[in-house]
Order: C-alpha cells, then sequence, then structure tokens
C-alpha cells in the first residue's frame, strides 16, 4: 500500500480521519493525496453572489488544503499533495484514483443514526458504489497500529481469490493475523460437513503465509454477532465485502457493511468485488 487518498471536507470525522491515515502512512512509508471537492454553496448561489467573490472563496478553500497537506507532511514527516476538484463527488473522486494511482480510499465516518441505517451518507455511498477499497474511519477511532484483522464473510457466497490476495497482501505488510468470521442464520449451513472442509480449503490456499483461523457461529443477529466478535479478539480492523442489490430489493435489504461502518468503533475496509 504506497498510495493512500484521504477524502475531506475538514469536518471533524473527516479531520479524524485525516490522522488516522497520516499515523498509518508515517508507520509504513506510504504517501498520502489529500482531496477535497469544492462546492459553491446553494445559498451563495440563490445570492446571485458575483464570481469575483466565488473566485475568492475557491482560492481561500486552495489555501486552506495546501497549509494543511503542509502541516501534515512536517507533522507526521510523509510526502502529502493536495487536490481540489469541482463537481460530482463521486465521479472526481474515481477520476483522481485513477490519475493518481492510488491504493485506497480513507474516509470519516459519522456517529451511528438510524437516518444513516435507512438512507446513508457520503461515505456509506461510496462503500457501496465505488469498485475500489474504502476505508471508513469511525470519529473517536485512533491509530494503534493494526496486528488483529476481523475478516466477516458470507461463505455462502464463493469469496472471489482476488478478495483473498488482498486480504493476505494487507496481513503480510501489517503483520497482522486474521481470522474469517462467518454468522451462518441458518442451523443447517453449519451441518454440512462437505462444504466447511472445502471453506477450509479454500482459505488455506488463499492466505497461505498468513496467520489466520476461520471461525463460523449461529446467529440471527448478525450484525450484533460482528459486534460482539470484534469484541472478544480485540480486533483492530473489520475487512466486509459489500454486495450489490437491485432497487426493489434494497428496499427490503439494508447493507450490512453500511450498517457495520455506521455502527462499527474500529475502522472498516470495503473490498468490493
Amino acid at each position: 500500500m504506497k498510495t493512500i487518498l484521504v477524502a475531506t471536507d475538514f469536518s471533524p470525522e473527516a479531520s479524524n480521519a485525516t490522522a488516522y491515515a497520516s499515523h498509518f502512512a508515517a508507520a509504513t512509508g506510504a504517501k498520502i493525496i489529500l482531496f477535497h471537492l469544492y462546492h459553491v454553496s446553494i445559498h451563495a448561489l440563490n445570492a446571485r453572489v458575483q464570481s469575483s467573490t466565488i473566485d475568492e472563496l475557491k482560492a481561500d478553500s486552495v489555501k486552506k488544503l495546501s497549509d494543511l497537506a503542509k502541516k501534515l507532511s512536517a507533522d507526521y514527516k510523509i510526502e502529502v499533495t493536495p487536490i481540489l476538484k469541482m463537481g460530482d463527488f463521486e465521479n472526481q473522486l474515481q477520476k483522481t484514483i485513477d490519475s493518481t494511482q492510488a491504493d485506497i480510499v480513507v474516509m470519516g465516518m459519522l456517529k451511528d443514526s438510524i437516518e444513516q441505517d435507512l438512507l446513508g451518507n457520503t461515505t456509506t455511498a461510496a462503500l457501496q458504489k465505488l469498485k475500489f477499497p474504502v476505508l471508513a474511519i469511525p470519529l473517536n477511532a485512533k491509530y494503534k497500529g493494526l496486528k488483529t484483522i476481523l475478516f466477516a464473510c458470507d461463505i455462502t457466497r464463493d469469496i472471489h481469490k482476488t478478495i483473498l490476495e488482498k486480504v493476505k497482501n494487507i496481513a503480510v505488510q501489517l503483520g497482522a493475523a486474521v481470522e474469517m468470521f462467518h454468522v451462518s442464520n441458518k442451523p443447517d449451513e453449519l451441518d454440512n460437513e462437505q462444504k466447511e472442509s472445502k471453506v477450509t480449503e479454500h482459505f488455506a490456499d488463499g492466505l497461505n503465509g498468513t496467520s489466520y483461523n476461520y471461525k463460523t457461529v449461529s446467529s440471527t443477529a448478525i450484525i450484533k454477532a460482528i459486534h460482539d466478535e470484534i469484541n472478544q479478539i480485540n480486533a483492530d480492523l473489520l475487512i466486509m465485502i459489500p454486495h450489490k442489490y437491485g432497487f426493489w430489493d434494497s428496499l427490503i435489504h439494508i447493507s450490512k457493511t453500511r450498517m457495520m461502518a455506521s455502527r462499527s468503533e474500529i475502522p472498516l475496509l470495503s473490498l468490493p468485488l
């Protein structure tokens, strides 16, 4: 992991995520791309503010971003490049990912709320829509090293070998142990020894060379089971694979990844297929 793209709007949660990413970069030798999307407020547009005033506001944002980049570089002894864009957030973020060859996007996460579970926010939208690794950092999370990784996975879906390869690379780079954790809400899933053996072999092949173990539990409260396991093994990082739903299915299913992102007290890394 050589290049980390940190998206910031200068909010408290974004500032915490920036600090977390900076600590991580300092520990691993990575560089940071500090991304900010500038937009003219609806109030300014409604008030028909002069273009010269809008230019001044943009210049202020450019300076604020540049000053932050310089401070982070000095404080953490890392390379920080500021990039300011205008337009659609997801579109400009993807273009910046491509142009900088970033390895991961880091974003701050708001506190848990019912509205977030139902509607999401900018970070959860990125988790669901971007076909790219996104690391969501909770507001109170502080970087203390990443030694234990919990990979909450669904063994009823095929876990592609490229996903296991990404998990393996992360674990090797960090020197971390990995727990593959599956929560089953169907008791008969756990009784199929042949399938269990096949899953174990798949993990052994994909994670060869890392310290890992596989655990499966039966529970109808999937989110709670994941939270309990995080606490039990004192995990530093949670990894999940976001699954896509069609329009009608999305009215029934609330993304487990989105819910965990808003409720987790540790960083969540989304690894899309």
